[in-house]
Order: C-alpha cells, then structure tokens, then sequence
C-alpha cells in the first residue's frame, strides 16, 4: 500500500541489495502501475496501465485527444472507483474501493452524440506503459489528419531551456520512485502552469491535457503562445495530443521520430528535442524558435 513516506502513485516494497561483500534489505519506494478502465456511458472501451493518480484528468486528456469528445463540455462527470482487492479509500481520495477486482475503473458520462459516435468506431484497446496505439485496428486509425495550430506563434529558445530546467523540481513522483515521466505545460515567458506524471510519457501528457481542461472550464484557458515540455522523447503521439492543445511547440528532454518531425510540420508547431545543457535541436519549424 502507499505508504505515510511515499505520495499517491508510489508504493513501498521490500527490495534486496547485492554487492560484492554482502547484501542487505532495502525499503525501497516504487512508483505503481496498476490497469485502469475508461467506461463510457456503463460501456468499457479503454484499459490502460497508469499511475493511479490524477486519473479524471487522465480520463478527460484521452477522451479530448483520442476525439471522444470535441470538447470539454461534452463530459458531464467523472467517476473514479479502486476495485483493487483489499484497498479500502479510493486513489487520492477519488472513488471508494469495494474489494472486487484488481484495477481501477474511471467511468464518464458523455454526450449522446458522442457516445453514438464512439460505438460505431468501438475498438479494443489494450493499452501499455510507453505505447499509445495499443489496440487501434487500421492505419487510418492510427494515422489520422492531426489538428493543425491556427494561429502559429513564436517561442524564445530562452523560455523553453527555463520550463525544462523548472520541471523536475515539479516532479513529486519522480523526486521518490524515479520511474515517472512528467509533461508540462509553459507560458509563452517559460512559466511552468500546470505537471502531470506518470509511467507512461502518453499518460503524462494526457494528464496535463485534462489538468488543462479543467483549468480552461474555470476561465483559465492556456495563453495564446504557449508550448509543451515533456521528460521523454518525443514520438508522434506526442506531437497529436500537443497538437490538440493548441501548443505552439512541444519540446523534449530526449529525441524525436522521423513522424513526429513530420506531424509537428503538418501541424504547425515547432519541434525541440535534446532540450538540455544551455542547447536545444529544432527539428520542425525552427524558424518559430527565436532567440
């Protein structure tokens, strides 16, 4: 269980230390992986493995980037329930457990038209940590027409090196278990607004996309010229879900493919990778990065 040392999304294990003059018993904090159900309308259509935090946040980012809904008012409530065997009060306080399974359900009430439309494109997505086109049954499916930017901005290479040096001071989870990815979101002046974590680098940014949402439906809506910063490289998922948001760039610790190149250009949006030691690569729209 998680214990009083280790926040939501951690847990404590025994582990065993072995080196060349002995071994020893370790209380080690490891960050948890559990599978998490997205029911729609009392119908599952997801199951994902994730970090049992943040999961309406989660729930409502997938939702919006996979085209569940068009938009955040398409969602009329959010459910979490822990039905993990033995775990009595819910994940951060979210949902009460009742001891009949070994995941977690997160159960969305969505518009009519949107739930309509899901049936007719209902597919089995069996979701791991690091893949986000688990389960999808078609190229067209996983090659669909990305959003592009309607307003293209620029950003300062300054602002994006400071939002990257920011961010691991905000990653709680990572700080204990060090298996966490965190995306984030940053003002145009490199101001970091709002972190998400999780094992999966896909979970993580949909996360910070519901985190976003909310935000935006509490009359906080992102600034105009804002821009992405994720802890992981950067793939062409990666670059749909910023598209979604309307970022102007995404920018990644790590490096990019060749279809994240490629959808960041179609899209619109600057592509930075290898974000760290005072330098950054632009890989897409380089000429939106200015000093």
């Amino acid at each position: 269980m998680t214990g009083a040392g280790s926040p939501a999304g951690s847990i404590h294990r025994t582990a065993q230390r072995l080196t060349a003059t002995g071994s020893e018993l370790l209380d080690e904090i490891v960050a948890e992986e559990v599978a998490v159900a997205l029911v729609y309308n009392g119908i599952s259509h997801a199951v994902m493995m994730a970090t049992p935090c943040d999961l309406e946040d989660f729930a409502r980012g997938f939702s919006f980037t996979e085209r569940i809904v068009e938009k955040a008012s398409e969602i009329y409530d959010v459910e979490v329930e822990d039905t993990r065997l033995g775990n009595a009060p819910g994940v951060a306080g979210q949902g009460v457990g009742r001891g009949v399974g070994r995941g977690i359900e997160v159960r969305l009430e969505i518009a009519a038209q949107r739930m309509a439309g899901l049936q007719e494109r209902r597919r089995s997505l069996a979701g791991r940590t690091g893949c986000g086109l688990c389960g999808v049954d078609s190229l067209e499916a996983a090659l669909r027409p990305v959003p592009v930017v309607a307003a293209p901005q620029r950003v300062r290479r300054q602002a994006i090196e400071q939002a990257m040096a920011a961010l691991p001071a905000e990653q709680r989870l990572n700080r204990v278990n060090g298996a966490t990815h965190a995306a984030g979101w940053a003002t145009p002046e490199g101001r970091l607004v709002a972190v998400r974590e999780d094992v999966g680098r896909h979970n993580a940014l949909d996360k910070l996309v519901g985190a976003l949402l909310v935000r935006a439906a509490a009359g906080a809506a992102p600034e105009p010229g804002g821009f992405v910063v994720v802890t992981s490289r950067c793939s062409y998922e990666m670059v749909q879900k910023a598209a979604a948001l309307g970022a102007a760039a995404i920018a990644a610790v790590s490096a990019p493919t060749s279809l994240a190149i490629e959808t960041a250009e179609q899209a619109g949006i600057a592509l930075a990778a290898f974000v760290r030691d005072g330098r950054l690569t632009a890989y897409a729209h380089a000429d939106r990065i200015v000093a």
